[in-house]
């Protein structure tokens, strides 16, 4: 008598364990790449900003804040560009705040934003819910910004990025540059923030599969 064939046998927990989703990681950085690059390609020409022959002592507080503002409307993305070069070199000369940072930016990443729900955080065998794991990860950034060198060291290099620009933009004459009137009218918050409201939108589209399955 011929035996019944055998039927493979699946594991349920195999099926419903979907990995992290890759697609929107990818799908995150490469628009945050190209808002980037599109935000570089607008940047004036650094010989316009160090300009030597155009630089004068501003006659007082009300010109140097007409210069301060004008010069920002034009160099704004450059001024940024600086800050952020600067707040760069000083996590680079902090190791152990660049990789507590890097860290914590990893945790927010891979165990919230772009983990699916269907997938348990589990930890030395334990299982963490939503609201404990973003729980923990607010309390850690809380932690991380306010009662560790990080924060201070953010702070610090943002004041300086912002004062040498600042004074760049007191003592550099504006009248030989020209903004183009259409652009600005067209596109008023050019420069980083709307980089930064280019990198949320794409932040939000790319995770919103794994946002959407959590509500």
């Amino acid at each position: 008598m011929a035996s019944a064939p055998t039927l493979p046998i699946l594991n349920p927990q195999s099926e419903s364990q979907a990995p992290i989703a890759t697609p929107a990681l990818r799908s995150f950085v490469s628009r945050l790449t190209a808002t980037v690059r599109h935000v570089l390609s607008r940047q004036r020409p650094w010989t316009e900003l160090l300009d030597r022959s155009a630089f004068s002592r501003p006659e007082s507080l009300t010109e140097a804040a007409s210069r301060i503002r004008k010069n920002f409307s034009y160099f704004r993305i450059n001024y940024f560009t600086v800050i952020a070069l600067w707040l760069g070199f000083s996590l680079v000369s902090h190791p152990f705040s660049l990789i507590v940072l890097l860290g914590l930016l990893a945790a927010w990443i891979f165990l919230y934003a772009f983990r699916t729900s269907d997938q348990p955080l589990i930890i030395a065998g334990r299982s963490f819910s939503e609201r404990e794991t973003l729980g923990v990860l607010v309390l850690s950034t809380i932690v991380v910004v306010f009662l560790t060198s990080v924060g201070s060291l953010i702070i610090s290099a943002l004041l300086v990025g912002l004062g040498v620009a600042g004074v760049h933009g007191a003592f550099r004459v504006p009248e030989d540059l020209f903004l183009d009137d259409q652009e600005q009218s067209v596109n008023p918050g050019l420069g980083f923030l709307s980089f930064l409201g280019g990198a949320a939108s794409s932040a939000a589209a790319a995770a919103a599969p794994a946002v959407a399955s959590r509500v």
